[in-house]
């Protein structure tokens, strides 16, 4: 829980109470907060709460002056209405949204009148998931000031009985460790953290709080009894099955990079050394194989090979060679995958024993070959036939994510996002570790027809060291003594189990009808990416379950009308569920609109430069680029772009820093840009402070630019212009800002050509001699002084040239950022690629020819 920065003298957090009841994986949280308005008027108060991304919300009710205001669970169409209402009447409306990689964040906001309190209740319940042989339950903490009454308890009732428990926090200190109590008997763990005032404190003096972090409660079950037990309350069972010590079998697999242009930085260096560590844990027994893509398909071998210490060391000095460039084609990179693994299996080259899977890890869309989402999907699940895993890594926020995740249901995987940060390299070795040691394959859990009905999902591809499947249905007959259970797994049986009844005392109500029912949402939401008549009744039987039960899934939203305050009546607070492929901010954010459309035809070239001053030729066709600088003295004037059929030409002034950097760099960009039209009478400057448009001996301001037939001029958020030259080329203007009071830097212009086909093939400059294309073909690839760098030769305009792979930022749909362009750099100005030298393009004037 929070307040406002600017009234937190004003509100007093009384208490924070967070009670986590955990029976039988089923775990049932409660966060309670009660906050004071000290103030003598009113003010808005704000709750945050961070919750698993895996829960559902399931109430949320706010006292107030001893009126309670209870959360409903609405459809999602019918809470619509009333969401708009709220945020068109600019009142402040409840939202879930991404909160880091495992949480989402609640937050609601209410007026509370001078001196009174607010209760905050919010409950939320989840099946918790074994991951490497533990259980966790992660609650997130941040109340922002000392709270009187704080309090984390978690009661846990596992009627297997209890291996053991861990507890601890991010931000434990040693003298809040024994705060930690800690209670474990045969089956049932009580652990509580309850600071004092006091003890919360950073300093013995200080207001600021030391609860800021993670509690995190670790556990797992007693399993060598038997190889699983089945739990009864209620006409409802739950069966966990995670046999011990089964031998490990052999796996299959064939990982799939991606290596197009957008992975280029540090996306493409981070891959190569979780590649090199994944590689280097691939067990000696099991065979592997590696496919590159981007525009083209590139398999490190055309068969699957064993993972013998050559081998490895092999693969590993091939990872390390992989440099970004061209496109994206999902489709037949991962079907080449899946013909290499059916090859093999047909001509016994693997083992019989053994499972198969692909790894795919791309970051973007697919934009060569094939490109309908719908067919990519169709195409894999057909080949693949329900005989091998595919697993579907997603790395950064540019991937659509539920393209990813549809694919790998189909085909009996997971999906996860990889997240663009410093430890992505963790990531990716994390998702391997879970897939990396399968027990079983081909998993299928029986029940007596006659006894059971409306079974979660029993079929499994596999069941991987450290985790655990869950199957939980509804008893048609009490019958027990008919309950027999069947697991097929590799040919094998299985029907020793425990038939365990649940003390009532240590339950709460009809968890195992909870549970089921969590788990059966889970399922149909799933099966709304199938066939139309499936999705329907499938979305239909969860929106029903999810209105009975009271969860808040991605087809319910949570109602809470507010009270009304002195100004008239509030709006609603909504609560919706994000799904995975909503990402960080999209909850609350409409659809982008870029400034200006830059779309190019495929067979044009496009041409910019920017920056320092960075020329980057990107050539579609090729999927590729170059890309050179120019270092001359601030104040030159080049001729960037001259069409002597048509009068065009456009040059630009370099400006240089403030004063030179420590370093004695002097950095230099452009400035001020001219642009000359002789036959249409348009002489056009631009810089960045101003644009003048010289016509019919007048000079117009952009403020005060009164229509010319023969131009026309888009200005965007003081950001950027687009000129439009009657029946010719278009160009864009970036303006760079920078922070006025930075020491060294100053703001500066980018040049971007559109339409550059629309030139005579008389157009030269230092970008004009590139419109038309360029020829070149590079080879001798070899390692550069920075290992993610490689120098190449180049053959080009008769010249051989040495050139190093890097990048460049085309700031064409983010101005702030930009994006990283893989391009071959070729040095000392220019030369060799331009016509002449960098000097024979310096003029004398912004308008001038020579």
């Amino acid at each position: 829980m929070y307040v406002d920065a600017h009234s937190v003298q004003m509100v007093e957090v009384l208490s924070v109470k967070l009670h986590c009841t955990v029976a039988s994986r089923f775990a049932h949280t409660v966060m309670t907060s009660t906050a004071l308005n000290k103030a003598n008027s009113s003010q808005e108060i704000f709750f945050e709460v961070d919750l698993p991304k895996t829960a559902f919300i399931t109430n949320f009710s706010m006292e107030i002056e001893g009126q309670i205001y209870v959360g409903v669970v609405n459809e999602k169409e019918q809470a619509k209405k009333q969401y708009e209402k709220a945020v068109s009447s600019g009142r402040t409306a409840g939202l879930v949204k991404a909160s880091g990689r495992k949480m989402e964040k609640f937050s609601v906001s209410v007026n509370i009148a001078a001196k009174s309190n607010v209760t905050f209740i919010l409950t939320y319940e989840e099946l918790l998931q074994r991951k490497f042989g533990k259980y966790e339950i992660l609650t997130r903490i941040n109340p922002k000031q000392l709270v009187q009454n704080f309090q984390i308890v978690a009661d846990i009732y596992e009627p297997q009985g209890i291996a053991f428990v861990d507890a601890h926090a991010t931000f434990l200190t040693n003298e809040l460790l024994p705060l930690v109590e800690k209670t474990v008997t045969d089956n049932k763990a009580h652990i509580s953290f309850s600071p004092t005032l006091d003890q919360q404190r950073k300093c013995p003096e200080c207001d600021g709080s030391l609860i800021n972090g993670d509690f995190i409660i670790k556990y797992d079950v007693k399993r060598a009894s038997s190889l699983g037990d089945i739990q009864i309350v209620n006409g409802y069972f739950v069966h966990f099955f995670a046999p011990p010590d089964l031998p490990r079998i052999r796996k299959n697999v064939v990982f799939v990079i991606d290596r197009s242009g957008s992975m280029a930085g540090p996306k493409m260096i981070q891959t190569r050394v979780a590649m090199e560590s994944i590689l280097s844990d691939v067990h000696p027994d099991d065979y592997f194989g590696i496919i590159l893509f981007d525009r083209s398909i590139e398999p490190w071998k055309q068969s699957l090979t064993k993972a013998t210490e050559e081998n490895v060391d092999e693969a590993i000095k091939f990872v390390r060679q992989i440099y970004p460039r061209g496109t994206t084609n999902i489709n037949d990179s991962v079907m080449k995958a899946i013909h290499m693994l059916q090859d093999d299996r047909r001509n016994k080259k693997l083992p019989e024993r053994s499972v198969d899977m692909i790894i795919l890890l791309t970051d973007g869309m697919p934009n060569e070959g094939e490109s309908n989402l719908q067919r990519i999907q169709q195409n894999v699940c057909e080949a693949i036939g329900g005989n091998m895993t595919l697993f579907c890594l997603g790395f950064g926020d540019d991937v659509d994510y539920s393209f990813l995740d549809v694919m790998a249901k189909q085909n009996n995987g997971v999906a996860r996002r990889i997240y663009e940060a410093s430890d992505a390299t963790l990531q990716l070795q994390g998702f391997y570790d879970e897939v990396a040691s399968p027990l079983l394959s081909a998993v299928d859990l029986r029940y007596p027809d006659n006894a059971v009905d409306s079974l979660t999902p029993h079929h499994f591809s596999q069941l991987f060291n450290g985790s655990e499947i869950v199957v939980a249905g509804r008893l048609s007959e009490n019958d027990m003594d008919n309950f027999l259970v069947e697991v097929f797994a590799n040919g094998a049986s299985v029907t020793d189990w425990d038939v365990i009844y649940p003390e009532k005392d240590y339950i709460f109500g009809d968890f195992t009808e909870r549970l089921w029912a969590y788990l059966t949402i889970q399922q149909l939401l799933e099966t709304r990416f199938e066939q139309m008549e499936e999705k329907s009744n499938a979305t239909a039987k969860a929106l029903e379950m999810s209105l009975k039960y009271s969860f808040v899934t991605p087809l319910t939203s949570m109602v809470v009308t507010k009270p009304e305050t002195e100004e008239g009546p509030s709006g609603p607070l909504i609560a919706d569920k994000l799904t995975e492929g909503r990402t960080a901010g999209e909850a609350g954010r409409r659809t982008q609109l870029s400034w200006y459309d830059l779309s190019i035809a495929s067979h044009c070239v496009f041409v910019v430069v920017d920056g320092d001053p960075h020329f980057m030729i990107e050539l579609p066709e090729r999927e590729d680029a170059l890309c050179f600088n120019i270092n001359e003295s601030p104040g030159t004037i080049f001729n960037l772009v001259k069409d002597p059929s048509i009068g065009l030409l456009v040059n630009g002034q370099t400006i240089g820093d403030k004063m030179v950097a420590p370093d004695g760099k002097v950095n230099t960009y452009f400035g001020r840009l001219g642009v000359v039209h002789h036959s249409l009478g348009v002489r056009l400057e631009v810089t960045t402070e101003y644009i003048n448009l010289h016509s019919d001996s007048t000079i117009h301001s952009i403020s005060t630019f009164s229509p010319n037939p023969s131009v026309d001029l888009l200005l965007t958020k003081d950001r950027s212009v687009k000129v439009t030259l009657r029946d010719s080329v278009k160009f864009v203007i970036l303006l760079h800002k920078v922070w006025k009071m930075h020491p060294y830097h100053q703001d500066y212009l980018g040049f971007y050509t559109l339409d550059s086909h629309l030139l005579s093939p008389s157009v030269h400059g230092l970008l004009g001699q590139f419109y038309h294309g360029i020829e070149f073909e590079v080879g001798d690839l070899r390692p550069g002084e920075v290992p993610e760098k490689p120098d190449a030769t180049m053959y080009v305009k008769g010249h051989q040239l040495n050139v190093t792979r890097g990048w460049q930022r085309d700031f064409r749909k983010d101005l702030k950022r930009g994006k990283n362009v893989p391009c071959w750099f070729i040095h000392s100005n220019g030369t060799g690629l331009i016509d002449g030298s960098a000097e024979d393009y310096i003029v004398s004037g912004l308008f001038k020819t020579v």
